[in-house]
């Protein structure tokens, strides 16, 4: 059946509407982060107790980076040797070398107790999962392998813990690698906006910060009260952010916790990275959403915004059904123009406002960060905006069929 002028106009409106929200939201973040007062740096406690510490690093085949990371670590300027610090390094059924080389430090440092994962469920959630059960710090910090963390980055990152009711601390990634190509320096502005200007505002405004997988740490308590972590979890950092906000504990974020990070330096490896992002945080959305209206500890507006980090993923399917709606406009005899025109316009100031580390956020965190050199390739951002459009709508499109292929094959099951 063919599909009226009338209804495709109002699928315009609709998509339009959804598009203005989150374009207004960033826009609240970025001046927030601009021009209002910034929340307390935890680090400047004088006199906090330094929590014993179990730093968690999964590893899968990492035999050219595991070195790297132990070495910086065991650089820190934390308390390495009265008990309080430990690295568990996960070697999570490696084909390599890996396990030999944490052998090998193992034996040079007792602060490193690699565990040996040859046989059950492999992946990143499993890992962590394994480590817990053996680690004995009250606070658990994880980095990925390809990680570098600063010296002082553990200090800044187990601050906040000294307020007993947050949960989990996230720290600012930066890319290491931006030299490597032209997406590298496209993902190192991303990275910007999103951690110097997203992050830190939602902290400001008291909203639901998220916790990263990597450069992170989590409350041992804390994580336990919300029932640990899920093995078969694909975005197990956001998965534990809900759970832990629903639960009333705070997530704190510390800007100045900087670690470094091998950013993808091909699209290849890029899309597939965004496509485990896309799906596994729509996963979320589908398991929490209820849970996180329904909690008692979240205002009003921390529920809004966490719906809107939750749906942050459909933007770009709807962005391309807009698109699609407005040829439809043009070859159904609806007004061609001012409907092509709007939509353009609408998509445009998303990019540039909006969601997918904007041109605004961008820039400003550009600014703030000192780097306006950087600037010159704003205009570059629209191809990193075109591809992740395109790979999150492909990869949302694959994530529902198998749901709803799945959902048939229950229904004729139990029929």
């Amino acid at each position: 059946m063919a599909i009226s002028g009338l209804a495709l106009k109002t699928g315009a409106v609709a998509i339009l509407l959804v598009l203005l929200v989150y374009t207004i939201r960033h826009l609240i973040f970025t001046f927030n982060r601009l021009f209002f007062p910034q929340r307390m740096n935890y680090a400047d406690l004088a006199g906090f107790h330094l929590p014993s510490v179990s730093v968690l690093i999964p590893m899968h085949n990492e035999e050219a980076v595991a070195p790297d990371i132990i070495e910086a670590l065991l650089e820190s300027d934390y308390p390495l040797n009265d008990g309080r610090f430990e690295i568990i390094p996960i070697n999570d059924h490696s084909t390599d070398g890996t396990g030999e080389i944490l052998d090998e430090y193992q034996r040079q440092c007792p602060c490193v107790k690699p565990l040996h994962r040859r046989e059950g469920l492999r992946g990143k959630a499993a890992a962590l999962a394994a480590a817990t059960a053996v680690a004995k710090g009250e606070i658990l910090v994880l980095f990925d392998a390809d990680y570098i963390p600063g010296k002082s980055l553990l200090k800044f990152l187990v601050a906040p813990f000294a307020d007993p009711q947050v949960g989990a601390v996230m720290g600012r990634v930066v890319p290491h690698n931006v030299a490597a190509t032209l997406l590298t320096r496209l993902l190192d502005l991303e990275r910007a906006g999103g951690y110097q200007m997203n992050q830190q505002a939602r902290y400001n405004l008291g909203l639901i910060p998220q916790y990263g997988g990597t450069a992170g740490a989590v409350r041992r308590a804390a994580l336990d009260a919300v029932g640990g972590w899920r093995p078969n979890s694909l975005a197990e950092d956001t998965d534990l952010t809900l759970r832990l906000a629903i639960s009333g504990w705070k997530i704190a974020y510390v800007n100045r916790a900087e670690c470094y990070e091998e950013v993808p330096a091909t699209w290849g490896v890029r899309r597939r990275q965004i496509e485990r992002w896309a799906i596994g945080h729509t996963e979320c959305l589908h398991h929490h959403w209820r849970a996180l209206l329904q909690s008692r500890f979240l205002s009003r507006r921390a529920k809004l915004d966490g719906i809107l980090l939750l749906c942050v993923y459909w933007t770009a399917p709807l962005i391309v059904l807009g698109w699609i709606i407005s040829a439809g406009l043009f070859f159904t005899g609806g007004t061609f123009l001012p409907a092509v025109a709007s939509f353009f316009l609408a998509s445009t100031a998303f990019n540039a406002f909006g969601n997918f580390a904007s041109f605004f956020e961008i820039g400003s965190s550009v600014v703030l960060d000192g780097a306006t050199r950087r600037l010159r390739l704003l205009p570059l951002n629209i191809a990193n905006f075109v591809f992740s459009t395109a790979t999150i709508t492909v990869a949302l499109a694959r994530f529902y069929s198998a749901r709803t292929q799945y959902a048939m094959e229950q229904n004729v099951a139990l029929s």
